[in-house]
């Protein structure tokens, strides 16, 4: 039989079987069928800055180096970079900061991964570095802490919302600041536009969330996050995992950290904090209890052979990692991204677990996607492996609603942008919505959106039609 003027056997190069057992043909005109996710750079990368051109690579990758040499500023942006950079450039990042909702701080690492030919369009640069020009109008839906978490909080930074579970915010500082992050309402120093709700690390505040979770025994699993656990000390990583451990009740918990992603040094040069994570896991493993790590890569560009080192010393002493992707427009909301970052993450045997349609965050607008966005997306995807290293692709709902699976809509009106969800294990009998960012909708919609009339008109005809 002939396949494109070639015959069968001529078009097919192997045979074998799948994860099921059932044999069949490997089809090498395939496109898709590559194995660039194996390539990790492992070259001498940030020698392209000036700054960094002299370093050799064990002084680059030391954590200490890269924790101590963070951008923090505009002007330190520039004296890192000097000429790599235009006026123009450095001038948008500097009213871009003072508009942002985050502090400004990236790793070296992160800054040498940027193409600095072409920054205004990288991914990684458009994650951590703001640029004015590239700012849209807030949602008029948007509220602050839109995923409501602090009126869900019965104490100070511990966030009880699912029945088994919570959320402990251990402390309110990371390694580097995302753009996006959902906790800007509490996360990184104080901007112009935001004062921020504060979560110290401190035991007192602890204690406190110890003493709930205790006093609670349908509470099963807790998230450990902040901020990011990563800036913990060993011995606050111990302390805080070991006392866990010892409730009871709880059957496992989750260390949640970005680092990985925008710092991968520690894993490799910082031997007590590794110790800490895997002894800590070893001992849940001792007592029939699972801890794992909850990572956050959200494009391969930023997985390199630095990164593959630092999480196989995770790997070798049984950790299991899971990585939470948000989705963003300009970073990894087409198919060849999200399907090379999925690859690259089950190659280091990262387990891919949830793709967030982008929260509704004050300042980054545009980086927010549709939800028709995530919708494909998810069809894409499914299939380029095997099933349990297929991420879900979620929301979490305005108003503390939860997760919802993308497709688990009542009602969804792409032409107005607005979707409408409900949560009955979580919250039943009420609504959620989803909005998608007003900029991708067509000009009459737009407009609709500008009249407050209107938009009210639009919310209340689309909770009408989810109600039936």
């Amino acid at each position: 039989m002939a396949i494109d003027g070639e015959t069968e056997t001529s078009a097919r190069t192997e045979v074998g079987a799948d994860e099921d057992g059932c044999t069949c043909a490997v089809d090498e005109q395939r496109p898709d069928l590559d194995d660039s996710h194996r390539d990790l750079r492992d070259d001498e990368f940030w020698r392209h800055v000036p700054a960094y051109a002299e370093l050799s690579a064990a002084e680059f990758h030391d954590h200490r180096f890269q924790s101590r040499n963070c951008i923090t500023s505009a002007r330190k942006l520039r004296e890192v970079l000097q000429d790599r950079a235009s006026a123009a450039f450095y001038a948008d990042v500097e009213a871009g900061v003072k508009r942002s909702t985050m502090s400004l701080r990236l790793s070296p690492y992160l800054l040498s991964l940027i193409n600095w030919d072409t920054p205004e369009t990288d991914p990684i640069r458009t994650q951590f570095l703001p640029l004015a020009s590239r700012f849209r109008p807030d949602h008029p839906e948007l509220h602050f802490d839109s995923l409501n978490e602090q009126a869900d909080s019965p104490v100070a930074g511990l966030t009880h919302r699912y029945r088994d579970r919570a959320l402990f915010l251990a402390l309110d500082t990371c390694p580097v600041y995302c753009r996006f992050c959902t906790r800007s309402y509490s996360v990184g120093l104080d901007t112009e536009g935001v004062e921020k709700v504060h979560f110290g690390a401190t035991l007192e505040r602890w204690e406190q969330a110890f003493s709930y979770i205790r006093q609670h025994p349908e509470i099963e699993d807790v998230v450990v996050s902040g901020g990011d656990m990563y800036n913990l000390k060993a011995e606050q990583v111990e302390l805080l995992g070991r006392t866990l451990l010892d409730i009871d009740h709880i059957r496992r918990f989750r260390y949640a950290t970005k680092g990985p992603a925008v710092m991968p040094q520690k894993l490799v040069s910082d031997d007590d904090w590794v110790e800490a994570v895997a002894g800590v896991a070893e001992e849940g493993r001792r007592r029939h209890k699972q801890v794992s790590l909850h990572t956050h890569f959200n494009h391969p560009a930023e997985i390199t052979a630095i990164t593959q080192q630092g999480l196989n010393r995770l790997l070798e002493r049984g950790v299991i990692v899971r990585n939470q992707t948000v989705l963003q427009r300009g970073v990894n909301d087409n198919v060849a991204a999200m399907r090379g970052l999925i690859l690259r993450l089950s190659y280091l045997n990262v387990q891919p677990y949830y793709v967030f349609v982008h929260d509704m965050v004050r300042g980054v607008e545009e980086l927010r996607t549709t939800l028709q966005t995530a919708i494909e997306l998810e069809k894409e995807v499914r299939g380029v492996t095997a099933g349990y290293n297929i991420p879900a692709f979620v929301l979490d709902t305005m108003g503390g609603g939860g997760k919802r699976h993308v497709h688990s809509y009542e009602h969804y009106d792409r032409e107005q942008g607005i979707g409408v969800f409900t949560s009955p294990a979580v919250r039943p009998g009420q609504q959620f919505f989803y909005f998608d960012p007003v900029d991708e909708l067509n000009a009459a919609q737009q407009a609709r959106w500008a009249d407050a009339d209107e938009r009210l008109t639009m919310i209340e005809s689309a909770r009408q039609a989810a109600a039936h």
